[in-house]
């Protein structure tokens, strides 16, 4: 049995998640609470719009990283909670940017806030949410994790626009759709999971440690999400199947079967991605040509690979629950290919 078919048997992708929800069960509540009292506005529209987000299914597995990631480096305090929310708050932020950018109809199987109140509400409330975030970080007191999580932020954006930029560019290489999803992606996984380390004033190899293992398990994250978008379910991945593909995304799938593709391949891209003259059947087309060259079983290779390094980065910490549970979660982001 193949890589991708392995995967995908696994019955409860989900089970994987248990012992880091079990670990951070009384902080995550805390955090939903802050949530709910930092989206609060005189403005009706901000609220509303935020909570049909907020509200609207994620893991919130980036505030979990921070929550988990804290209390494996035994942290007592309760910064750790405002900055979970933060973290959570930046990334719903990007969310409704990016479904602006992208003209996305669908977030988690529900119409997009930008479908329901616009693209002005949707980029005006991500920027909203952003100042809050940064207001709750200011709060905590750390400079250290403000430090990190306004870099985060700015690379985040970088990773945007090089996104942006690389849109329908068939000649996207493999290095650079990596280096446009360590940015757009990982880099905020690396923030959520190193500022555990830095409010408990870890030394910097133990920094570094779990700034690599978020890295790793956002990149992991993603390239399952590059496979499911061309053959997975809409409830695993958060948006319509075949999003990126309508959008002209270049993901990694794409930048394989382009490489290896024969003439007559080639052209297909260039004019479906490329054109945008997308016609009935083209994207079972894209999937038939994407497993002729193996190109979802290698994405989802590379994932494991990336997971494979998340777990070694936490090797330095001491064997217990909350190690086992950041561990388990890795499993969690590749299992979602079931």
């Amino acid at each position: 049995m193949n890589l991708a078919a392995q995967v995908q048997e696994r019955s409860d992708p989900s089970a994987a998640l248990e012992p880091l929800l079990r670990l951070v069960h009384d902080e995550m509540a805390e955090v939903n609470n802050i949530i709910l009292s930092q989206a609060r506005s005189d403005v009706a529209l901000i609220p509303e719009l935020a909570r049909h987000l907020i509200n609207s299914g994620g893991k919130r597995l980036r505030p979990m990283l921070t929550i988990g990631a804290a209390k494996m480096c035994g942290y007592e305090g309760m910064g750790h909670i405002m900055l979970a929310a933060s973290v959570e708050f930046m990334h719903t932020a990007t969310l409704l940017h990016d479904d602006v950018v992208d003209e996305s109809d669908m977030r988690r199987g529900k119409k997009s806030a930008r479908m329901l109140w616009g693209n002005q509400a949707s980029v005006l409330v991500g920027d909203f949410l952003l100042g809050q975030a940064f207001r709750m970080m200011v709060d905590v007191g750390s400079l250290g994790a403000l430090k990190v999580l306004s870099e985060a932020s700015s690379v985040i954006a970088e990773g945007e626009v090089w996104q942006l930029a690389a849109s329908k560019n068939l000649a996207t290489t493999e290095e650079e759709y990596l280096n446009v999803i360590i940015s757009k992606t990982a880099a905020l996984f690396a923030a959520a999971a190193e500022i555990g380390a830095i409010l408990t004033a870890r030394d910097a190899e133990e920094q570094a440690a779990l700034r690599l293992y978020g890295t790793n398990i956002g990149l992991a994250f993603q390239l399952i999400d590059d496979a499911l978008d061309y053959s997975g379910e809409a409830a695993n991945l958060g948006k319509c199947v075949g999003d990126d593909f309508r959008e002209g995304k270049i993901t990694l799938p794409v930048v394989l079967s382009y490489r290896r593709g024969t003439p007559e391949e080639r052209a297909f891209w260039r004019r479906t991605l490329q054109d945008g003259a997308i016609e009935d059947g083209d994207l079972e087309h894209a999937i038939q040509i994407m497993r002729r060259h193996n190109a979802i079983e290698e994405t989802i290779q590379r994932a494991v690979y990336y997971g494979k390094e998340a777990r070694e980065a936490l090797a330095i910490f001491p064997a217990g629950e909350a190690r086992k549970a950041l561990m388990d979660a890795v499993d969690f982001s590749i299992a979602r290919m079931h």
